[in-house]
């Protein structure tokens, strides 16, 4: 789903539009509500490890996957993404394929099944979590720090997928973001068994970026994310330029951000999801930002990784 999120799902107070679209996202409750009792659950060879969200986009499930199967590859495993089939996510597609094997199918159950027969051990399932079709080993629910739960109302009032007490079938959830006191109380109230981390990006090439002057364009889930990271280590950015999450651009928007970047004397940048949707032919003028997800505690992250192997 390409779009830009309404501001006003990220506002405390609820806003006109949000009680103009309250009847839809009480529908879309129900049906979600009743979903776990018409669908059947299926139970795998090998262990399914989800890691998945109740906010819409933006809360880095996709990186937080990669560094879980660097985790399971230290243990000795032989692990595999596994992905529902969309047209729009090629980019994460294309980000995962560098790491390890990766499955995609429009079904999560046909993907699972070819990981088997190719001799993974353990599947990672990016995305998934509103999947009842799939019986999960181990359940992580991500969230970003500063968006947290936007106005607190679902789609399309709202930006969750789920309402909070969807927690009670996760076992733990990882904040990308300082640790929050509140945020965790809240969590700690829908599920008591929940444990709990924080993780961080730590960029992997920042130094090629010093000192120069930057035009910084993103079209993900969060792109305030990838700006403050930039901004938090003292990259000197002349402008900020949002896309809609997993946009694709145009021959056209790409020669008018070169030109921009041209007529500034600046370096055009954005993330390396961004930088896998452009035309080969101009990524020779584009740099990307490589990153790495830091988890906070990961010792204890890996412990809890260890009881479903």
């Amino acid at each position: 789903m390409i779009f830009f999120k309404p501001n006003f799902w990220d506002k405390n107070k609820i806003s006109f539009f949000s009680i103009l679209l309250f009847p839809v996202a009480m529908l879309i409750k129900i049906v979600i509500f009743f979903k776990p009792y018409l669908v059947k659950n299926h139970k795998y060879p090998i262990p399914i490890i989800c890691v998945g969200n109740i906010y819409l986009g933006g809360t880095g499930k996709t990186p937080l996957s990669i560094k879980i199967f660097s985790i399971l590859k230290e243990l000795g495993m032989s692990p595999a993404f596994i992905r529902k089939k969309y047209d729009d996510f090629k980019d994460e597609f294309e980000l995962q394929k560098k790491i390890g094997p990766i499955y995609q199918n429009k079904k999560r159950s046909v993907a699972i099944k070819e990981a088997v027969t190719a001799k993974a051990n353990i599947a990672i399932l990016d995305d998934g979590f509103q999947d009842f079709s799939i019986k999960k080993n181990l359940s992580i629910i991500c969230f970003n720090e500063k968006k947290w739960i936007g106005n607190g109302l679902s789609i399309p009032s709202g930006p969750l997928r789920e309402s909070l007490s969807s927690l009670k079938r996760a076992n733990c959830v990882v904040i990308n973001g300082n640790k929050n006191n509140i945020i965790e109380s809240e969590l700690l109230k829908h599920n008591k068994e929940l444990k709990i981390f924080y993780s961080k990006y730590r960029p992997l090439n920042i130094e090629e970026f010093k000192n120069k002057k930057i035009i910084a364009f993103a079209g993900i889930g969060n792109p305030e994310s990838f700006f403050s990271l930039l901004i938090d280590n003292n990259i000197n950015i002349l402008k900020k330029i949002k896309f809609p999450d997993h946009y694709n651009y145009s021959q056209k928007e790409i020669e008018n951000l070169i030109n921009q970047a041209q007529e500034k004397n600046a370096t055009l940048l954005t993330t390396e999801k961004d930088y896998h949707r452009i035309n080969k032919s101009y990524k020779n003028k584009i740099n990307f930002l490589r990153i790495l997800v830091e988890i906070k505690e990961q010792n204890k992250f890996t412990e809890e990784i260890k009881k479903i192997i």
